[in-house]
């Protein structure tokens, strides 16, 4: 990987950005993997290349495939309305505007589709600013926004859908970009379709042929010691404070009774890589096709007929994943880790940190891609 890397990811290190960094560099095949820090604050736990993190919202990508897959196979179809499966997100209505009354409504256009699932484009998800509304409160209410990922253990998959079922959509189906949500709706539409878990579908699907040994929604006992504390930074401008505290104490000890397609799975460097390196090679892995080329790139083209929202600028975005215009697509999670691809000079970074914010608005995230596209240059 050069100096230059790892140089740079020590920087916001030793500032105490995060307490450590695992940062893999594939290019035309060739890897390189840094560790830079340390496990914990204190210093006094080495932080392992191959430490299971929690990947937040990268856990769409990997659930757009299983989605894609189904699809090839004619158990979903892309543009198919998907209230067969889902008779809660049947005949939706929406509101007449973001600050109306919840009852100040007009029928959806379009039925909700898998392709809007996919797009994040069906018509709800995260408020980003806009002050209050009485859509927003009512969600409130609810429970049906889903903050920071952490495993839910209070509500089911259904008993979650049927609530959201009950509220307006914010706009019409493919009309809009709303974040995150349709993720969780997609995991519930892929479970019911398939007749299976969605772990299940995950491990059958995309783990297993992958060797993804180390990806799912729980960490089993005898890997709890890989799991690094996670830290969310003090909004108040103190020292990081924990979120989750890891190893025997990490709330991913435990199977959720909720497993969020929209940012609940944990994973590792080496399980990541190997996804990534199956997007860059047009769906094929280990010399078999698991995904059709056309599938690829369907899925890491821009899919917004509108104008990205200003928390997705200057992306677009294609099937789980943020589109650039050069083509490079991927996406971060919100605890602290990144992976995108580049298939004009093929290749693929990934960053792991255990250390909650934007990546899209971090100096370390900018630092690092920066860095990358200057090795590039030097090549």
């Amino acid at each position: 990987m050069g100096e230059r890397v790892p140089d740079v990811l020590a920087v916001h290190v030793d500032a105490g950005f995060a307490p450590g960094v695992i940062a893999v560099v594939s290019r035309r095949g060739e890897v390189s993997v840094d560790v830079v820090g340390a496990a914990d604050v204190e210093g006094a736990v080495p932080l392992r290349a191959d430490a299971i993190v929690r990947i937040g919202a990268m856990t769409m990508p990997i659930v757009a495939v299983a989605a894609l897959m189904l699809a090839e196979e004619d158990r979903l179809g892309l543009d198919d309305p998907v209230d067969l499966w889902l008779p809660e997100l049947g005949h939706p209505r929406v509101l007449r505007s973001l600050t109306a009354d919840l009852d100040d409504t007009e029928p959806a256009k379009t039925p909700i589709t898998l392709r809007h699932l996919l797009s994040n484009t069906w018509g709800f998800g995260l408020f980003f600013g806009g002050g209050d509304s009485p859509l927003r409160r009512a969600a409130n209410e609810l429970r049906v926004l889903n903050g920071p990922p952490i495993p839910e253990n209070s509500d089911s998959p259904d008993e979650w859908l049927h609530r959201v079922g009950s509220l307006p959509l914010l706009h019409q189906p493919g009309e809009g970009w709303t974040y995150s949500l349709g993720a969780d709706v997609l995991g519930i539409l892929l479970s019911r379709a398939s007749g299976q878990s969605l772990e299940q579908l995950l491990q059958e699907r995309v783990f297993d042929p992958l060797g993804m040994v180390d990806t799912g929604f729980v960490v089993p006992t005898d890997k709890l010691d890989r799991v690094p504390p996670a830290y969310a930074p003090d909004p108040r401008g103190g020292d990081l404070h924990v979120y989750d505290p890891g190893s025997w104490g990490s709330e991913w000890r435990e199977r959720p009774t909720y497993p969020s397609a929209a940012g609940g799975l944990v994973s590792t460097a080496p399980d990541l890589l190997a996804f990534a390196q199956l997007l860059l090679a047009g769906g094929r892995f280990d010399g078999k096709w698991l995904l059709t080329r056309s599938s690829v790139a369907e899925m890491t083209s821009n899919q917004l007929a509108v104008a990205p929202p200003r928390f997705l600028e200057p992306y677009g975005w294609g099937f789980g994943v943020a589109v650039a215009e050069s083509g490079r697509f991927g996406w971060d999670g919100g605890l602290g880790t990144s992976l995108w691809v580049d298939p004009a000079t093929e290749t693929i970074g990934l960053l792991l940190t255990q250390r909650s914010g934007m990546p899209l608005r971090s100096d370390l995230y900018r630092d690092f891609w920066g860095a990358l596209s200057h090795e590039a240059v030097q090549r």
